[in-house]
């Protein structure tokens, strides 16, 4: 039977026959099916517009990584030779996008067959696993230009600018959100407290101390796949990939793999730091890309998983002083819940 979404799917090449489509993955931004035909099968995704409104900017970015990914995986060895990237599929009217009659955006990916990813990491050989690949991620991508990327997100990581727009929710004058900011003084003291030492590493890099290179700025640990007997083989969901400094990439991968309970558990007493996983993280990750990093970007690392937890913590607060705009949320207090369960997460990380 025919379905838009058979239409939409229909829209690139060389797809046809399709048997099957159905709802893939538990991503917030973007809406995933797969797609099997007679013999192939390809992820499908609707792009969300209001967060990436340049859609061919997007793209080319994507492209352009992913064409440079598989030539570094070519020529590689070991290891590194056996890593994968995704593949835009081109639609028939000759771009990487489609869109439709409704003018939403759609693209399409070869889909990556045998590999599984993990919400939650569940040893630390996985984290070790997975850290290495997002380890190569960084050094096949040590040699592109990073001035040929376009920031889809400007200051997507950019500590002080989020602080900027935590202060100005601070300031509403809405009484229902000014309510809420008055409820909160213990969280608003705890990040102004943290502040001066998280906003180190973004000064560190506006100073020219750091150097800015190809990240994907998103590694939390479902975006890396692994096979079924766990070695790591490729890094996906490329839409954030910017120009960035590589405790980004580092310190999002020690916030999602190490923290013990989820970031919108409410019971603090729960949370803390797997410290195995921590040092498997680290080792999985520094075994390849110790070499490519300076002295400066090695002293700031152990510092990076708290800068991205007290980021998020920042974010979460300022969404919900601001009445619940960007992030969805189950509750009234869920946004709060995770501001405070990512200011602990900082502090845990920053002992650690």
């Amino acid at each position: 039977m025919t379905t838009p979404l058979t239409g939409i799917a229909a829209g690139f090449r060389p797809v046809y026959n399709i048997q099957q489509i159905t709802p893939f993955g538990s991503g917030h931004i973007n809406t995933s099916y797969l797609v099997k035909t007679n013999s192939s099968s390809y992820l499908l995704q609707r792009i969300n517009h209001h967060v990436f409104p340049d859609v061919a900017a997007l793209s080319a970015n994507i492209e352009s990584v992913t064409d440079h990914l598989r030539k570094r995986i070519a020529t590689a060895d070991g290891e590194a030779g056996e890593q994968m990237t995704l593949r835009l599929i081109p639609a028939h009217n000759g771009k990487r996008w489609h869109q439709d009659e409704t003018g939403g955006y759609w693209r399409m990916y070869d889909f990556l067959e045998g590999l599984v990813s993990y919400d939650v990491v569940e040893t630390a050989e996985q984290a070790y696993a997975g850290a290495r690949s997002y380890g190569h991620f960084l050094n096949f991508l040590s040699d592109f230009n990073a001035k040929q990327l376009t920031p889809v997100l400007p200051d997507f990581h950019n500590v002080v600018s989020r602080l900027r727009n935590f202060e100005g929710a601070l300031k509403s004058s809405v009484p229902k959100l000014a309510e809420r900011v008055r409820q909160c003084p213990s969280e608003i003291k705890r990040v102004y407290e943290l502040a001066d030492g998280l906003t180190a590493i973004q000064r560190a890099w506006e100073n020219g101390k750091l150097s800015t290179r190809v990240t994907h700025n998103d590694t939390k640990f479902n975006n890396v796949l692994l096979t079924p007997d766990g070695r790591g083989r490729a890094v996906v969901d490329l839409d954030t990939v910017m120009p960035g400094i590589v405790h980004f990439d580092y310190g999002d991968g020690i916030r999602t793999a190490t923290a013990t309970v989820a970031e919108d558990e409410a019971d603090l007493q729960l949370l803390d730091v797997d410290r195995e996983k921590y040092r498997a993280f680290t080792e999985g990750y520094l075994s390849v890309t110790r070499d490519l990093l300076n002295p400066a970007e090695l002293h700031y690392l152990p510092r990076s998983g708290a800068l991205l937890a007290y980021l998020m913590a920042v974010r979460f607060l300022t969404d919900y002083f601001e009445g619940d705009v960007y992030y969805t949320t189950k509750y009234p207090e869920h946004n709060l819940v995770r501001g405070r369960n990512q200011l602990k997460l900082a502090e845990l990380l920053l002992k650690n």
